[in-house]
């Protein structure tokens, strides 16, 4: 367990720096929400969200409905990029991954977001602000 909530919080330093610029964010402390896995629960993850400057939330047990977000984003993961491809080794898979993962937020028209990209529909929205 200490591994992986160590690498999820690798992940969770790199999230940061990629969505806010900095490990700790100003203002209102932006909400992470998790379900109630070991790793979101152990010491060392908590106290890296406390140290982040992140309010933790967790979905009710054995309810991934109210996590959809994210559960459809792996479903499209999947069902798009890994579920379609043989990968020769895990350097390339993660390489793939990351690509998809880049075209899914710079270029893949969302339906929800009517049949714009994140990257497009986040900038209009900036847009509007300014």
């Amino acid at each position: 367990l200490r591994g992986r909530a160590k690498e999820a919080e690798r992940a969770l330093e790199a999230a940061c720096l990629a969505r806010f610029g900095t490990l700790r964010p100003e203002g209102t402390p932006p909400v992470l929400r998790s379900d109630n896995g070991l790793i979101f629960q152990s010491r060392r993850f908590r106290q890296a969200c406390r140290d982040y400057r992140l309010q933790q939330e967790f979905i009710t047990p054995y309810t991934p409905e109210q996590n959809g977000l994210i559960e459809r984003f792996f479903r499209s993961l999947k069902e798009e990029c890994v579920w379609q491809q043989h990968f020769e080794s895990f350097e390339e898979a993660r390489q793939r991954i990351a690509q998809w993962v880049r075209w899914y937020n710079e270029e893949r028209p969302h339906q929800a977001l009517r049949y714009r990209s994140p990257r497009q529909f986040r900038h209009e929205q900036d847009v509007q602000v300014a």
